[in-house]
């Protein structure tokens, strides 16, 4: 029986590391979700009386808890974007969405179906499942905190937290997709319905949904004529969740895309009022509660690990995750980049950093709920999970390094031109 003081207790720890560890680790090649990691294997190696962390037995706890943190964390990316929004200036996010995402989802279940024979249904779920990225993984790979700069942000940063807010939703059709596919047992007939519903209404609903939203919330919060009202003038950082859910929960009832409506939101409450510092008050409490949840959902999924929740991964299975996070990321990441914004140096490390994370989880979680895909849930949530776990392992270690290695280019790159010019003037 789950002692529930303990649980409590290891909260509380768990909150503490997570206001502590991102400064004490701010340098180092360690990042807090690979501790939150290591902390819940030797937790649930202790004989304890903590929580069951299978999900197929609690799928639905799973679902809503991962569902929270991923609008939440999409909340708080919207919000930390300074750069306008854009066709131009927003190339790199369009090249990835464009290429980088359906590719990865296709070649995923190419591997899924020729290693494990896997029923096509089940390849393109989980093909889907880890195609979103999770840039609040490792966050010396997001942008930071609002800023007065449209220019703050550079490439690197920018791309992989605009492409992380925007792919968290736009998975959701090959999801569906996948979930169609299965419950009608392999024909294609749904095609028509997924593309008309699926694609087109929901992903139109929820755009509309968000810039709604972000529209009558900007508006509120900076230039209502009360000014009760104007909620920019009493900074009360707890509204970001008002809006998240709002904006969430309202397209969900009109059948759109929460996911890209919370963004979009975001994006367009930023946009009333871009060099307003309500803007930082309402990230920096987002960026607390998003940072909390993760500390939390990643301790349970390092107790998953401990408790033998990878037992049912098999080589081809952890061969398929491995390719995405060495192979198909990279590659399809690199092609995107080609003739776009980033120089060489820099569109690598875009291909490279294709952080999986917690909107896998959810997705996973969502699909299991709806269709059965013909593959144990156990194997499924394996797969899923020794892939999230190496992405935190291998992007957590090498974020640190790679960025400030990138940063101090970037500045000499800077001082060089300086001189040139000051020497031109001459």
């Amino acid at each position: 029986m789950v002692n529930s003081d303990l649980v409590f207790a290891l909260a509380g720890v768990g909150a503490l590391l997570a206001a502590v560890l991102p400064r004490v680790l701010r340098r180092r090649p360690f990042s807090l979700p690979l501790a939150c990691l290591v902390g819940g294997v030797l937790l649930y190696l202790l004989p304890l009386d903590l929580p069951d962390p299978d999900p197929v037995a609690h799928r639905a706890f799973v679902e809503h808890t991962t569902e929270i943190c991923v609008i939440i964390s999409l909340m708080g990316a919207g919000l930390a974007i300074n750069r306008p929004f854009g066709w131009r200036r927003w190339g790199s996010t369009w090249r990835l969405l464009a290429w980088t995402m359906p590719l990865s989802v296709a070649a995923v279940a190419l591997v899924l179906h020729g290693l494990l024979d896997w029923p096509w249904a089940a390849a393109l779920l989980l093909g889907a499942v880890l195609s979103p990225t999770d840039p609040v993984l490792a966050s010396d790979v997001q942008v930071g905190e609002p800023v007065d700069s449209e220019k703050a942000d550079d490439e690197v940063r920018f791309t992989l937290t605009s492409e992380a807010g925007l792919n968290d939703g736009l998975a959701f059709p090959f999801v569906y997709a996948a979930i169609a596919l299965a419950l009608a047992g392999g024909g294609a007939g749904w095609a028509g319905e997924w593309v008309l519903v699926d694609v087109l209404y929901k992903g139109a609903v929820g755009t509309a949904g968000g810039l709604a939203a972000g529209t009558l919330l900007g508006r509120l919060f900076f230039r209502a004529k009360v000014s009760d009202l104007r909620l920019a003038e009493h900074r009360d950082g707890f509204v970001a969740l008002a809006a998240t859910f709002l904006a969430y929960g309202v397209t969900e009832l009109a059948g759109g895309y929460g996911f890209i409506a919370v963004f979009v939101t975001a994006c367009t409450i930023r946009a009333a009022e871009r060099t307003h510092g309500y803007n930082g008050v309402l990230h920096g409490f987002i960026e607390q509660i998003e940072r909390l949840l993760t500390a939390w959902l990643i301790l349970l999924l390092g107790g998953f690990v401990a408790t033998g929740g990878l037992s049912a991964l098999t080589w081809q299975g952890a061969v398929a995750g491995l390719a995405l996070l060495l192979v198909v990321r990279p590659l399809t990441g690199w092609l995107a980049g080609l003739r776009g914004r980033p120089g060489p140096r820099e569109g690598g490390v875009i291909a490279f950093f294709g952080i999986r994370g917690i909107g896998s989880l959810y997705y996973l979680a969502y699909a299991l709920g709806h269709a059965d895909f013909g593959v144990p849930a156990e194997e499924l949530w394996a797969v899923v999970a020794f892939t999230v776990l190496v992405s935190l392992v291998l992007h957590g270690v090498t974020a640190t390094p790679v960025m400030a290695r990138l940063d101090r280019l970037r500045e000499r790159a800077a001082e060089g031109d300086g001189k040139e010019a000051a020497a031109q003037h001459l």
